[in-house]
């Protein structure tokens, strides 16, 4: 790997030695954690098997680096619309009538735009034969879609096995009967994004 890849890798390591102090619930903050450890895995695999492109190595960290930071919050609790009004003097919530918290929904669009340059060549090398590029593309929305509506289904086991407050502090629904669904929604959005972002690149 090279600097660049590394310092990735020790950044992310060092945000989870600091996401770990005091998460506002520690069960929930490991199972999302090893989500984190499982995905990071799958990157130094890849990346040593067909030695990914300084984009897609650092966009795929820069989605663990949110969600890890989501983890700590519980991601229900992320207090981002405070950290902008901190920043900025500019109240987000208030802005759009926001009536949640809205960190779960920017998580999973960053799912879908940040990892399609990943998911881009790893199909790009594992379908070799498939020349046209767009064909590649529409392979990899459909795993966002896949991926993604995978992970609600993981969600929902997981907490079939939990007490309601424990199922509420993982999943995160803050009462939205759709939260599932707009969250896939989000991930493919994010996707077909990065598909137009990306296309030339």
């Amino acid at each position: 790997m090279n600097k660049i890849k590394w310092a990735c890798i020790i950044t992310l390591i060092g945000m989870i030695a600091i996401a770990s102090i005091n998460p506002l619930e520690m069960q929930s903050y490991l199972l999302h954690q090893v989500g984190t450890v499982l995905m990071l895995i799958a990157l130094l695999y890849a990346n040593h098997k067909i030695t990914l492109s300084n984009l897609s190595f650092v966009l795929y960290c820069g989605f663990l680096a949110v969600h890890i930071v989501a983890a700590h919050y519980l991601y229900s609790y992320v207090p981002y619309n405070n950290w902008i009004q901190s920043l900025f003097h500019f109240d987000l919530n208030a802005f759009f009538g926001w009536q949640r918290n809205m960190f779960d929904r920017f998580v999973h669009f960053a799912y879908g735009f940040l990892l399609y340059p990943f998911f881009y060549q790893i199909f790009q090398h594992w379908l070799n034969p498939l020349k046209q590029s767009y064909k590649i593309a529409l392979i990899c929305i459909m795993w966002v879609m896949a991926s993604s509506m995978f992970y609600e289904l993981i969600e929902w086991w997981i907490a079939i096995g939990l007490s309601p407050e424990e199922a509420e502090n993982y999943n995160g629904q803050q009462g939205d009967i759709w939260d599932a669904h707009q969250d896939m929604f989000l991930a493919l959005l994010g996707s077909l994004i990065a598909w137009i972002a990306f296309s030339k690149k």
